[in-house]
């Protein structure tokens, strides 16, 4: 796990994850100037549904 550079916190698989999932939504440019907490709550919950989603798709495997 690597380390952040803002706040030292480890990055975790669901850190991982969220990433991904707001640059496929094409979201990283927005995050990167406003932050997390400016995305709007249709965008947070998108980002939020699809984490879900994979999860629930990555235990099926492992199972």
């Amino acid at each position: 796990m690597k380390k952040n550079k803002k706040k030292d916190i480890i990055e975790t698989l669901e850190d991982k994850l969220k990433y991904e999932i707001a640059e496929e939504l094409g979201l990283t440019q927005k995050i990167k100037e406003v932050g997390w907490a400016g995305l709007t709550a249709k965008e947070s919950g998108r980002i939020g549904g699809l984490m879900t989603v994979r999860k629930r798709e990555m235990n099926k495997k492992s199972e």
